[in-house]
């Protein structure tokens, strides 16, 4: 035989050699692409495993695994430091409401008529600034609640129709406080979604109350049996900019100078969470929050 089928016998086996490789390189490459995104979503301590002895996807796998671990490690601490300033809102919350409570009672106590009209005056501005003191201590509240619900993931069918008119029942006293006769319009077929009962509950509460708080004495709601959900109020003139603000925390209607809140932050973030859509519009003084679920 002569060296030229030497050579082509060694070149052929060096050749399908390197094919193995290739192939075994591009299967072990794969294998990892397709492993990452799972080990990512799961909650387990799994890493990425390979079964050949490359050097090179061994460093590559032991880079990925120490990131990993690295990024398992943060999000304990982030669930953690979470876990614990929820924990402080609530207990802050908490410990503001005994005091502030206390003070309203004493303020009620006192006898205006032996005070002098100087004096009525800084008592209203100090009744004024425990009630702005109170309600920013609610929203607090209102917000460690919020991360509870947040953490929720059942989802059932629910009934939409069933929980928005429990929902507008139960601000019925203070309708009456605020003398606000609701216009309410609920289609007669029942809407069934899958969602979670106390997402939607919060939602619908959210909405409300921050239409009676900002509202001008009357409120309407309008429910179709495709899920839409109209909920409309008078309000003052609201420009352009504080519309498209509306859904930020720390925004409210009334002037920054006047109230800081969380506003309808809240109720976006959970009807996010839930996959409907929620936004707003003003015409001719007349705001409505459009809510698809």
């Amino acid at each position: 035989m002569s060296i030229w089928f030497y050579l082509f016998l060694i070149t052929s086996c060096i050749s399908v050699l390197l094919i193995i490789r290739i192939l075994i390189t591009k299967n072990e490459i794969r294998n990892i692409s397709e492993s990452l995104p799972n080990i990512l979503k799961s909650d387990t301590n799994n890493l990425i495993t390979i079964s050949t002895n490359d050097n090179n996807l061994k460093k590559l796998a032991s880079t990925l695994n120490r990131s990993l671990k690295e990024l398992r490690k943060l999000e304990l601490e982030y669930k953690n430091g979470s876990g614990e300033l929820q924990s402080s809102i609530t207990n802050i919350s908490h410990d503001l409401r005994t005091p502030l409570t206390a003070i309203r009672g004493y303020l009620d106590l006192i006898d205006n008529s032996n005070l002098t009209d100087k004096q009525v005056n800084y008592l209203k501005i100090m009744d004024n600034k425990v009630k702005d003191l109170t309600e920013l201590t609610e929203q607090l509240f209102d917000f460690s609640k919020t991360l509870d619900i947040q953490n929720e993931t059942k989802k059932e069918k629910v009934c939409i129709n069933d929980i928005l008119e429990d929902s507008i029942a139960s601000f019925f006293s203070l309708f009456k406080e605020k003398n606000i006769t609701p216009n309410i319009d609920i289609c007669k077929d029942k809407v069934i979604r899958l969602l979670n009962e106390n997402m939607l509950k919060r939602i619908f509460e959210n909405i409300i109350s921050n239409a009676i708080k900002y509202g001008e004495h009357d409120f309407n709601v309008k429910m179709y049996s495709n899920g839409t959900i109209e909920f409309s109020n008078k309000i003052d003139k609201l420009d352009n900019v504080s519309l498209e603000k509306m859904f930020n925390r720390y925004y409210t209607l009334r002037n920054a100078k006047k109230s800081t809140g969380i506003g309808l932050s809240i109720a976006k973030q959970l009807v996010d969470l839930s996959g409907g859509k929620i936004e707003a519009k003003c015409k001719n003084n007349i705001l409505t929050i459009k809510l698809v679920l």
